[in-house]
Parts: structure tokens; C-alpha cells; sequence
């Protein structure tokens, strides 16, 4: 009897004890949209343009300068990106909202995540088949692929993190309300899920019909009918084309 018992705490060390993982509970907001969110929240800042145009002058130069490169250089590179990221934080979001998370080394392959995902779930739900996949675009990580299963997580381009969902094979564990698929022993790690911040109001700067500096980005000073000033919302699309 004492062997068999050892035998158990074996098999699930991580879930009972060590704790080297998280669960964090469906956020409370259900009722929490885009609707609730200033429209700044979605407007990029004047920091967020140079980031991005940044970023895009570096790919356009890198895609120049691709056929310049050695096998040597990209190679030292990808030994460099694999220096950066030597650790993938794997996330595995439930239907009920729930996710479970876990480090894992970026050299691992993607059955380790599997397995850790299949020794959190209770007895009854193991032998059920289930999938992890990445969405937008839907693209599915099966252990069963030969382009999936022979690739460690860096390759597989989940590194530094990434958030995976799950659907099980049986459609009936698949609905929303769905929300005892973990063992007792991975739930009593349950916390709160953390709260994002408040989103901050980006105003910026400017040139209202009288030349000097205001503080509405988002509208611009019209004559209407009669020569009365009027404010018109400035569409998205060419606020973002603004320099």
C-alpha cells in the first residue's frame, strides 16, 4: 500500500506540491466590451506610429538585405533569439474563460505540453483526445503532425509566450459552462484574474481653426452653414495617416 501511494505522489508532483504552475480563474466582468473602453483606448499614440514605423523600416531593410545574408548569419541570429528566449510561458484557455499556465523550456516540444495539460485534468476527462490551437488564424498543434511534433516550442513560434485554446474531442466538454475539467488538486491553486490596467486618455496636441494647439485629437474645426464653427469627427483611418 505505502509503495502505491508513492507511486501517486509521483505521477503528480507539480500539481500537488510543487506548484509550478497557475490557474487563474474566469475574469468576473462578463459584461465587459469594447463599449466600455474610451475610443482613445483604440487610437494609437503618437509613441505607437514611430514604434510601428520603426518596426516596419527594420523589416523593409531586412527584407533588402535578405539575400546579402550568409547561412553563417542567420544562424547566428536564431542562436542569438534562442539566447533571449531560453524559457515559453504556455497559456491554455479553457471554454469557461479560465486559463492555466506554465513555463516550459523552449527547447521542449509540444507533447510536454500536452502531457502537462492532460495530468491537469480529472480522471474522467483524461482519456478524452483534445487539441491546441492557436487562433486568428486557427492553427492547430497536434502531437500527431510530423510538422508539429518534431519542432521545439521556439521553432514552433511560441516563444517568449503564448496564449493556446483547447477543444476536446467529446463536443459535450466544449460549451461555455463547462467548468469541471481540472483535478481538485490544480484548482486549490486558483487566483483572480489579473485586472488590466485602466486605459489612460492619449491627448495629443492639435491645430484648431484659430492656429493655436488643442487638446481634441479627434475632431477637426469645420465652417458650417452660416459660417458657424462646427466639430467633425475625424475618421480612424486618417488619424492614422496623420504626420
Amino acid at each position: 500500500m505505502a509503495t502505491e501511494q508513492q507511486q501517486q505522489q509521483q505521477q503528480q508532483p507539480e500539481q500537488s506540491t510543487a506548484a509550478t504552475f497557475r490557474l487563474f480563474r474566469p475574469p468576473q466582468n462578463t459584461n465587459h466590451n469594447e463599449k466600455d473602453l474610451p475610443e482613445s483606448y483604440f487610437t494609437p499614440s503618437t509613441a505607437d506610429l514611430k514604434a510601428a514605423q520603426a518596426s516596419l523600416a527594420a523589416r523593409v531593410t531586412a527584407l533588402q538585405n535578405a539575400p546579402f545574408r550568409t547561412q553563417a548569419m542567420r544562424e547566428a541570429d536564431n542562436k542569438s533569439r534562442r539566447a533571449k528566449y531560453p524559457n515559453t510561458t504556455i497559456r491554455i484557455r479553457f471554454n469557461d474563460r479560465s486559463q492555466l499556465e506554465k513555463t516550459f523550456p523552449s527547447t521542449d516540444k509540444i507533447r510536454s505540453v500536452y502531457a502537462f495539460v492532460r495530468g491537469s485534468l480529472r480522471e474522467n476527462v483524461k482519456p478524452i483526445k483534445f487539441v491546441l490551437y492557436q487562433t486568428p488564424p486557427k492553427r492547430e498543434l497536434k502531437v500527431s503532425d510530423p510538422d508539429v511534433k518534431n519542432l521545439d516550442l521556439f521553432e514552433l513560434q511560441l516563444s517568449p509566450s503564448s496564449v493556446l485554446h483547447i477543444k476536446f474531442e467529446d463536443d459535450n466538454l466544449n460549451h461555455l459552462t463547462i467548468s469541471d475539467l481540472l483535478d481538485d488538486s490544480v484548482l486549490a491553486h486558483a487566483e483572480d484574474f489579473p485586472i488590466p490596467p485602466t486605459p489612460v486618455e492619449d491627448v495629443v496636441p492639435t491645430e484648431s481653426s484659430s492656429g493655436r494647439a488643442s487638446g481634441n485629437s479627434s475632431t477637426l474645426h469645420t465652417l458650417g452653414s452660416g459660417g458657424s464653427s462646427q466639430q467633425v469627427k475625424v475618421p480612424k483611418w486618417l488619424k492614422l495617416g496623420k504626420k
